[in-house]
């Protein structure tokens, strides 16, 4: 497990997997951009896929996560996290309870809370006990459906709560730097990467807005 302290210190990405049916497919996919500048977390999300596939993916992909020193966390399934040693869970509105998660994964693990535009749904998650809260979509995107709008005011509100924040939902290296300038942590990114003909030089665009922002 990767301890509190090396939660994100400065900008980078939450890199988030696309569904995908065929598990040498999603490993070649997502194994080269482990190690690209930038990419900070890996979350391992399958909207679509058997318990059985959850399992096998969930625990290649933890074997290459731990390799390129790159945190792991698994949507929505607490128990999937605990069996392949993830390094932590992402919890959305209708999941398990937030010190579920803390209780059955230890003091150690990331927790993340999706927040959507509710700051007071932030606060009662970092009570409970999340490492981290994500607000979103700031921006229209295909990957979540129904999404509720983010502004940009919730991420600022957000640093009260001392823990990093994640903006998740359309986010482009081109609209990114408002909101790196509203003091998100992490930016998660689905389809900006995996939805592109290169997926390494979208990693590498969005890692250049990181760097021109931090100078």
């Amino acid at each position: 497990m990767f301890a509190m302290s090396l939660l994100a210190s400065t900008p980078g990405l939450y890199l988030i997997t696309p569904d995908e049916a065929d598990t040498s497919r999603l490993i070649a996919r997502v194994d080269p951009l482990l190690t690209q500048p930038g990419v900070t977390w890996l979350q391992y999300r399958n909207k679509t896929a058997s318990a059985d596939l959850h399992r096998e993916q969930a625990s290649a992909l933890r074997g290459r996560c731990a390799n390129a020193r790159i945190p792991f966390i698994v949507n929505d399934d607490i128990q999937l996290a605990l069996d392949v040693c993830a390094d932590g869970v992402h919890l959305g509105e209708y999941d398990d309870d937030i010190s579920a998660a803390r209780t059955t994964l230890g003091e150690h693990a990331l927790i993340g809370a999706s927040c959507y535009d509710d700051i007071a749904r932030a606060k009662r998650a970092v009570d409970a006990g999340a490492s981290y809260v994500a607000f979103g979509a700031f921006f229209p995107t295909r990957n979540k459906n129904n999404t509720r709008h983010a502004t940009l005011d919730l991420l600022t509100a957000a640093k009260t709560l001392e823990v990093p924040t994640v903006a998740i939902g359309g986010i482009t290296p081109e609209n990114m730097p408002p909101i790196l300038a509203a003091g998100a942590d992490l930016i998660a990114v689905i389809g900006g990467v995996f939805d592109t003909s290169d997926p390494a030089a979208a990693i590498r665009a969005y890692s250049t807005c990181l760097q021109d922002f931090l100078r």
